[in-house]
């Protein structure tokens, strides 16, 4: 199977199945001199982790990573960097009875029709179970990002749960961390969290939407017409499991607007630049403002449910399956974490690659 490997100076492989013995990613082009340790690693993957409320998969990981390779003396060496992750808490049997029949709404049936054999426990690598080697090198982006370039800030929420959304006149930044939701509406949590009690009692599960901001991006990142950041934040988000949709900044609601609605009216200020509203996400031309990049996703309702489903085994015979497990009943809970991990690789990526392209040259302004 090939097409493991995103990014194009800082670049990530991951490997590894949801019931093998182990996950991971090996990343190249990390530049040398960053400080990193598993620990400083471990932080984020302890957010992502399953079983961490009733609101997730009751599956039981550690997610433990362990850096094989590309440090020394707490310090990365500028060579290939391989991290790993043990499975520790797989139950395969829990899967037997999907070996001949295709989940419907699962890649069971695609990885089937294209690669005439798929690894049903658990998915294999189409599982959410690899986003954890993602987190693992999103680690390693932050820790590269915090050394250079310190400003730079990458934070995810969900605001919005099914039809439920939250209210932006309650948003605040500190309450993120607060609920399991990952929301920065405290009212919002709440209600949530009843809503969310009854689905997964009933064995059902729901959609989700996920934003991630980036402060303190420098100006400049990205380039046209190929290269544009956000062309590759959006593929980085449309890569997450379950993802069906990306938008930048005021998205598709921007087919609502006027031009002069849609326009970020610019000024001149003491610091430089300044934008009257963000309608454009913090990108134009595929050119980093230096306004706050938005990024927005739809994550569709996780396909293991309880309710019976129509579908069709190997052989084409009609039948129905209930997928039984350990499941979440809104994926789009373990997914903030993933997508900050993405954020920062690609916004390093970009750091990077505008490093070795402009030196870090930008045009005068006043």
């Amino acid at each position: 199977m090939s097409l493991n490997t995103y990014g194009h100076l800082f670049r990530v492989t991951t490997w590894g199945e949801s019931h093998g013995p182990a996950l991971g990613a090996t990343i190249d082009g990390c530049p040398p001199g960053v400080p990193v340790s598993e620990a400083d690693l471990q932080v984020w993957l302890d957010r992502r982790k399953p079983g961490q409320s009733r609101y997730t998969t009751q599956r039981r990981e550690a997610d433990a990573v362990e850096i094989l390779s590309g440090t020394f003396e707490g310090v990365t060496t500028g060579t290939p960097i391989q991290l790993m992750i043990r499975n520790t808490d797989q139950r395969s049997k829990d899967y037997s009875e999907i070996a001949e029949k295709f989940r419907p709404g699962h890649a069971d049936i695609t990885y089937w029709q294209k690669y005439g054999i798929r690894d049903y426990r658990g998915g294999g690598r189409s599982s959410a179970r690899e986003t954890a080697a993602r987190v693992a090198a999103g680690g390693v982006a932050r820790a590269a990002l915090k050394a250079l370039v310190p400003g730079v800030e990458i934070t995810g929420y969900m605001v919005g749960m099914g039809e439920k959304e939250i209210d932006r006149a309650r948003f605040d930044w500190d309450e993120i961390g607060n609920n399991p939701f990952w929301t920065p509406d405290a009212t919002a949590a709440e209600d949530w969290a009843a809503y969310l009690d009854g689905l997964r009692k009933s064995g059902s599960s729901v959609g989700a939407t996920i934003e991630v901001t980036i402060r303190g991006c420098p100006p400049g990142l990205g380039a046209p017409v190929y290269g544009k950041l956000d062309t590759d934040l959006a593929a980085a988000m449309m890569s997450i499991n379950a993802v069906k949709g990306v938008e930048i900044g005021e998205g598709m609601a921007a087919g609502r607007l006027t031009g002069e609605a849609n326009a970020d009216e610019i000024t001149m200020g003491n610091d430089g630049p300044r934008y009257a509203s963000n309608h454009a996400g913090g990108i134009l031309g595929g050119i980093s403002t230096g306004q706050d990049i938005v990024v927005r996703f739809a994550v569709k309702p996780t396909s293991s449910i309880l309710t019976p489903r129509k579908t069709i085994t190997k052989s084409g015979a009609a039948t129905e399956i209930v997928t039984k497990g350990r499941h979440d009943p809104c994926v789009g809970i373990r997914a903030v974490p993933v997508a900050e991990a993405m954020a920062a690789a690609v916004i390093l990526d970009h750091y990077l690659l505008d490093r070795g392209q402009t030196g870090g040259l930008r045009g005068p302004i006043g």
